[in-house]
């Protein structure tokens, strides 16, 4: 089932499936992190997960996004920042090594896109995800989900960094 909604420039493009509801329980993903090895949701435990999805590492605001997370992850208490997009995983380890990111994980849905699908951030029009922030508690129930209808639009990061900073000192 695909949605309308992301606006690309002067166009609208398909979203695969359907968007995320708070208090419902986080999909299970298998992502490919930067040393080709799969990662799952149970690879990060009883922490508070950021999940922040961005259409590609190599744009300006995808960039912008993957560094603010990352500055703010080495204040956060129990709390991974996971970055994921359809990039190849060696792009995104280009982008940490030239960047410097160290506190956000960056991982890879390009294989199959079936985090893309099960987050309702599949673009299917270009294979791209759609930009957005999850916030998952340590129990992985969906406590925050945005969804950036503007492809070029920066997410709330307040708010998704404060029901992280709550869920971890909770």
């Amino acid at each position: 089932m695909a949605r309308k909604g992301l606006m690309v420039g002067d166009s609208e493009h398909h979203v695969q499936n359907e968007m995320l509801q708070t208090g419902t329980a986080a999909p299970d993903f298998n992502l490919i992190a930067n040393d080709l090895s799969s990662k799952s949701l149970a690879d990060y435990g009883d922490q508070v997960k950021i999940i922040s999805v961005i259409p590609s590492i190599d744009t300006g605001v995808c960039s912008v996004q993957t560094r603010r997370f990352n500055e703010e992850a080495a204040a956060l208490d129990n709390t991974v920042v996971l970055t994921v997009s359809a990039d190849m995983p060696f792009a995104l380890g280009r982008f940490c090594s030239a960047e410097g990111i160290e506190n956000t994980e960056t991982l890879s849905t390009q294989r199959d896109m079936k985090f893309a699908d099960d987050y309702g951030v599949h673009d299917t029009e270009w294979r791209i995800c759609q930009r957005a922030v999850f916030v998952i508690d340590q129990g992985n129930v969906m406590r925050h989900a945005e969804y950036v209808d503007v492809i070029g639009d920066e997410v709330d990061y307040d708010t998704a960094l404060t029901t992280a900073r709550e869920l971890a000192s909770g």
